[in-house]
């Protein structure tokens, strides 16, 4: 039997962790929410998930001792090395910044400052959204032509080169991007149905391990 590849689910506090986890077991993955830096070191892939708050997200980050290791993997994925996924805040927390939170820094991979949504509508967005993507990118691959996927978020990340995919809610909002093995969704795939499982299917599927 071929073993499942290992997938490290950074545990730091944050509420709702266990679904990413769930989820991620269900395309594959041998998923472990996790603070323990061996296993991180260990893992084939690292995933970041964050609900709630930008700032509150950064200060449990560091409580739990890491920051330095969330940066350190998402830049090594982003040169292409081990892959790295971030979901959600877990996305919004590799940029500079949030003006949700002033004064709290974010990761840093990114260049850039996550800003609140603009235009006429409610916010935070909560609710299914069409997805608009880059044609070809791994991170999406087999999905349907039209692409439904469920968001809950009040701040997003700029449209840059690293985004890969964008939804229209009163303006073009970024929802995906990637650099090298780095990917991260601002929409939540463990809560967007047989679409969702497809986007971390090709994550668990370009882990050492991982089978199409």
């Amino acid at each position: 039997m071929t073993a499942r590849p290992l997938v490290a689910v950074l545990d730091y506090g944050i509420g709702n962790l266990r679904s990413a986890q769930k989820a991620l077991e269900r395309v594959g993955a041998d998923a472990r929410l996790t603070a323990d830096h061996d296993l991180i070191a260990s893992a084939d892939g690292v995933v970041l998930p964050g609900v709630g708050a930008f700032g509150r997200c950064v200060q449990a980050l560091d409580t739990a001792e890491l920051s330095d290791t969330a940066g350190d993997a998402a830049r090594v994925a982003a040169s292409g090395g081990r892959p790295f996924l971030g979901i959600c805040i877990g996305m919004q927390l590799l940029y500079e910044a949030s003006e949700e939170a002033p004064g709290s820094a974010g990761l840093g991979v990114f260049e850039g400052r996550v800003a609140g949504l603009r235009g006429d509508v409610k916010s935070p967005q909560m609710q299914w959204n069409r997805l608009e993507s880059e044609p070809g990118h791994p991170f999406l691959a087999g999905l349907p032509e039209e692409v439904w996927v469920y968001f809950v978020h009040g701040y997003a990340a700029p449209i840059g080169a690293e985004t890969v995919a964008t939804c229209d809610y009163g303006e073009r909002v970024c929802a995906a991007v990637a650099r090298g093995n780095l990917w991260a969704a601002q929409f939540h795939p463990e809560k967007s149905g047989t679409t969702g499982l497809q986007v971390l299917h090709n994550f668990v599927d370009s882990l050492p391990g991982g089978s199409s």
